[in-house]
């Protein structure tokens, strides 16, 4: 009986004497821990929870990270007037800058670009100093003359004119262009009692362009001093042959980027010329002048449906005395092989 009290009271003890405390983990297991937490991601993620989430694109920002390694999370474009410029884990965007009174917009802003200003006209800032404020362009005193012209970047550089012998070249070009449009008016009026084609024909100008014609080297270069002559008065009155379009709409966009040749100072009757509104046209102002051109000529077509074409808008340029460029504009259609002429 002794021997089996004496086994139960050991086995009691060994049970009360065992620990209950936890062991600690594994130094393998720490050790995983801490290289979870000090992950290095490449340069297009970013880390998260011990995970590397996949950055969002340029115009995008991070509205949740991602939840499994090498992922995007939930990326959301950025709101009206707000940018990101490159791929980023950014909560949000930016606020896109806004132009001062003393300025005026080169290029408006967009989900991937902020607002690019510059001063206005006959205002200027220096590019290499903080543009706090537009200064007025200088004017050169009575006794110097203009080295070059105020820019948005630069002022107006002066030189003073030394002495008398200087000005004489000055002098000089001020008296020939006097002459020259003193003889301009002169033959204006000689051509009021002639007939026009004599007078055109006589002009120093046309007997230039048909020396070069004739001493051109090659075809391409005669075509283009060709298309500088002035025609005689019997055929700018002649209407422009009509273009066929060799693919009916996207012929006519096509050639959209050739209205650039349009006088800056026609722009805006020729839009109205086209039954373009005010309200519309000024909507496009902070555009840059090729953008401009072609956001109106494509509301044109839109508006005009079917009847949109080519040489309605060279009809529009002739209307508004703008021959010259309708005839640059129709043969550059033409040349591109975007238009023919009827068979």
């Amino acid at each position: 009986m002794k021997p089996f009290l004496t086994y139960v009271i050991c086995s009691v003890s060994v049970l009360l004497l065992k620990p209950t405390a936890a062991y600690p983990r594994s130094g393998l297991e720490l050790g995983g821990s801490r290289a979870r937490r000090h992950t290095t991601c490449r340069e297009d993620q970013y880390q998260h929870g011990g995970l590397c989430c996949l950055k969002c694109e340029a115009g995008k920002y991070v509205k949740s990270p991602c939840t499994k390694p090498e992922t995007k999370g939930q990326c959301e474009e950025c709101d009206y007037n707000t940018y990101i410029e490159h791929e980023n884990n950014l909560n949000r965007c930016f606020t896109c800058k806004q132009c001062r009174s003393d300025q005026e917009i080169v290029r408006p802003c967009t989900h991937t670009q902020d607002t690019t200003c510059q001063c206005k006209s006959g205002r200027f800032c220096h590019i290499d100093q903080a543009c706090e404020v537009c200064k007025k362009c200088s004017r050169c005193a009575e006794d110097e003359v203009i080295v070059r012209n105020c820019t948005s970047t630069t002022n107006t550089e002066c030189k003073k004119i030394q002495n008398k012998s200087d000005s004489a070249p000055v002098i000089a070009v001020v008296v020939v262009s006097f002459i020259v449009l003193l003889a301009g008016i002169i033959v204006v009026f000689v051509c009021k009692k002639k007939l026009p084609t004599d007078c055109l024909r006589n002009r120093p100008d046309r007997i230039k362009v048909e020396e070069d014609i004739q001493t051109a080297e090659d075809e391409e270069t005669q075509r283009s001093i060709t298309t500088n002559l002035i025609l005689p008065q019997h055929l700018e009155d002649e209407p422009l042959a009509k273009l066929v379009p060799v693919n009916d709409d996207e012929s006519l966009k096509r050639c959209f980027d050739l209205f650039e040749e349009l006088d800056v100072d026609y722009h805006k009757r020729f839009f109205r010329q086209l039954e373009i509104s005010d309200n519309i046209i000024k909507s496009k102002e902070s555009l840059p002048y090729e953008d401009r051109i072609h956001e109106l000529l494509n509301f044109w077509v839109e508006k005009e449906g079917k009847g949109a074409s080519l040489n309605a808008l060279l009809q529009a340029l002739i209307v508004l005395n703008q021959r010259r460029t309708a005839e640059i504009i129709h043969q550059k259609a033409l040349d591109s092989g975007h238009y023919h002429l009827p068979m």
